[in-house]
């Protein structure tokens, strides 16, 4: 078994890789159910396993963290990359947006802490650095086939990306947001053609108007804590 990209640590026995993966998919899923107030015991508790093994594979929380964003990253970056691989340009632009917008709205408590502490300034930097030369490329080729607007620029691409990230964010569904990435791909055509088909909103204007005042609820909360 290889070791850990950029590290020099040498590789770990079967079981104690199995436990590291364990408390990786554990860490995901308390962190997108409680962000950034979760802790290693919280972590550990969800594994099923003792604290002490937590403390074995990762020193901290930042630590995990940093694992968990490595993991995203080459998630994103493969996206990236098997977009690019497939012969036809627009609809290889169009699957590595799809897939990177699934990954931010399923993991939107682990991007609040991955992104939001003092790391997240430099995580970023290592996103952009990791997967722009090939979303470069999706792009350029978009355009040289003539199905891409030629005025789109690369830095539009994480700019959708995060309007549609905050429709998972202020509204909880997570599904929502494939409606309005249809939407927006459409404006990115260089020549109009037949209209996408539009996924259903699974939600009535009652419930609409009640996400939006939790979501507001929830920000006055956050901002009077920090």
């Amino acid at each position: 078994m290889a070791s850990s990209p950029g590290t020099d640590r040498p590789p770990l026995r079967r079981d104690a890789e199995a436990n590291r993966r364990r408390v990786l998919v554990a860490a995901r899923e308390v962190f997108r159910e409680r962000g950034v107030e979760a802790s290693l015991s919280d972590i550990a508790a969800h594994a099923g396993l003792g604290l002490g093994t937590v403390y074995r594979r990762f020193s901290n929380k930042e630590e995990l963290v940093d694992a968990l964003f490595d993991d995203m990253v080459d998630t994103l970056a493969g996206a990236a990359e098997e977009g690019l691989a497939d012969p036809d340009p627009w609809r290889g632009l169009v699957t590595s947006m799809e897939k990177a917008c699934e990954v931010q709205a399923f993991d939107r408590g682990l991007r609040e802490v991955m992104l939001g502490a003092s790391a997240g300034p430099r995580r970023q930097a290592q996103i952009l650095a990791r997967i722009t030369p090939t979303m470069d490329a999706l792009i350029s080729r978009a355009q040289e086939q003539g199905a891409l607007r030629a005025d789109v620029v690369p830095l539009d691409i994480p700019m959708i990306q995060l309007m549609v990230a905050a429709i998972t964010d202020r509204t909880g569904q997570p599904d929502l947001w494939r409606r309005y990435l249809r939407l927006l791909l459409d404006g990115l055509r260089a020549e109009p053609g037949a209209a996408s088909d539009l996924p259903e909103i699974a939600i009535g204007d009652t419930g609409f108007m009640a996400v939006l005042d939790e979501s507001s609820a929830r920000e006055a909360r956050e901002r009077t804590t920090r």
